[in-house]
């Protein structure tokens, strides 16, 4: 290693601040953060600086720097413009072996302020040694959208359960295997959402458990988004990461299955029109026997699967046995298609209303309020009306929408294979019949689709 990664207790202890410009307060900031009292010297210094110093109960300087600047202090932080004082300010630290950062000059220091995630008590420091702190920052941008804003929390219910968890086993096997248990479980989980109160009952069955093997299994109802993976919520990909099992649908796709974890048993139990590997009710019933054997479920669905997705039907079920389940809420197909697709939803002069329309209920037939879909002024998007279009459109216009109203065909909206059909109610049908149109699409009706020539902005690789 260049060098040794250390964290310093700052906590009511003076640090040296040379310079009052934009980095200076930077620096001050992070310094600040970390409980030091501010010296700053500088014959000019910028206002967030100066109230830093002010809420630190620290010292000011509106002077040139003197060696004596350095008395008394633990840390010092070189920031100006001007090369040859801070290369003084670095010999005089050394001098007095002082650790001493002067920015921008890795030669000059003997530290280095490495990207930081903060999730206090929880602190992550990348560091790429001073040669690339442009790279740093860029992998620090990456954890921070892995690592939930709650880890500080999880941390914390960590160190108030230390000292019993401690005293419950008293070797360091048995409390490893504890934690592991508890902080990739469903205490973890409580905890991460919010709700302390309810990890901490937990905590305190958990540790009465002769047994630390994970008793308690719990199910991810997720929404994985219409396709693109970069789509997908933080929380989602986190629960992606750690479930023992996915039961995953037809939709999801293989970019997004790329995300789950490596060994994590699949179970495909997707569905077509009037073709299901596995009827609804066995999946449901498969969720509730999966969980009860202590495994972390996720059921993993394309869109959101709270529209039209069945995740009411699933965790019904879940509910009745008494089976924990979270659900992440996925952008929906008719979000993202139409976005991708440079298509908005509504807009003032067009549509001041949107519908989502599934042409499949329960029983299979499409049994809609005809009269008020044919109504002008509203968007209709059509969820899996490949099949059915050529009826959709005639039976909108033969209750008065106007067969000019513009329609447009989203076929795997936003993939790489996004493509994307515009015409009318009156010619759709055609158009659709004359290419090799394939599963997933999705068909919006209004004068919205006329946006999609001036907005489009979406092109995928052919």
């Amino acid at each position: 290693m260049e060098y040794f990664p250390v964290f310093l207790d700052l906590k009511q202890r003076r640090c040296l601040l040379v310079g009052g410009g934009d980095v200076a307060t930077r620096k001050g900031r992070l310094l600040a953060k970390a409980g030091a009292v501010l010296r700053v010297v500088a014959p000019e210094v910028s206002a967030e600086l100066r109230d830093l110093v002010a809420q630190q109960q620290g010292e000011l300087r509106e002077c040139e720097y003197q060696s004596s600047d350095l008395d008394h202090c633990v840390l010092v932080v070189a920031a100006t413009d001007d090369e040859a004082l801070n290369a003084q300010v670095s010999a005089d630290a050394k001098a007095r072996n002082l650790p001493v950062n002067v920015v921008d000059s890795p030669a000059l220091c003997t530290y280095i302020t490495p990207a930081i995630i903060d999730r206090s008590p929880l602190v992550i420091a990348v560091s790429s040694g001073g040669d690339a702190p442009v790279l740093a920052r860029l992998i620090r941008a990456k954890l921070e959208t892995l690592i939930p804003a709650n880890y500080g929390k999880l941390a914390q219910l960590a160190s108030r359960w230390r000292d019993r968890v401690k005293a419950r086993f008293s070797d360091t096997e048995g409390r490893r295997r504890f934690w592991e248990k508890i902080l990739q479980g469903p205490a973890a989980e409580l905890t991460l959402n919010g709700q302390t109160d309810a990890a901490e009952t937990l905590m305190a069955e958990e540790i009465q458990c002769d047994d630390v093997t994970i008793t308690r299994g719990e199910v991810y109802l997720v929404g994985g988004g219409p396709g693109d993976p970069e789509l997908l919520t933080l929380r989602a990909l986190r629960l992606m990461q750690q479930a023992d099992v996915v039961l995953y649908d037809r939709l999801v796709s293989d970019a997004v299955m790329e995300l789950v974890r490596r060994d994590a048993e699949r179970i495909y139990v997707g569905k077509r029109r009037s073709e299901h590997s596995m009827e609804q009710d066995n999946i449901n019933q498969l969720l509730v026997d999966l969980a009860l054997q202590g495994k972390r479920v996720l059921r993993l669905k394309g869109g959101d699967p709270f529209i039209f997705g069945r995740g009411g039907e699933e965790i019904e079920l879940l509910a009745q046995h008494q089976v924990p389940f979270q659900v992440v809420p996925g952008i929906t197909a008719a979000s993202g298609c139409a976005a991708y697709a440079g298509i908005p939803l509504t807009h003032r002069d067009y549509a001041q209303s949107v519908r989502f329309v599934t042409g499949h209920l329960k029983s299979d037939n499409a049994n809609l309020q005809w009269p008020e879909l044919a109504m002008p002024g509203q968007t209709l998007v059509f969820y899996m009306g490949l099949v059915g279009l050529r009826d959709i459109c005639e039976t909108l216009v033969s209750h008065g929408r106007a067969a000019t109203t513009p329609v447009a065909l989203v076929e795997k909206g936003t993939t790489p294979q996004q493509r994307v059909l515009v015409a009318d109610l009156a010619s759709i049908a055609d158009l659709v019949d004359a290419q090799e149109v394939h599963a997933p699409t999705l068909v919006i009706v209004g004068e919205v689709v006329l946006l999609h020539r001036q907005l489009h902005w979406f092109n995928p690789s052919p």
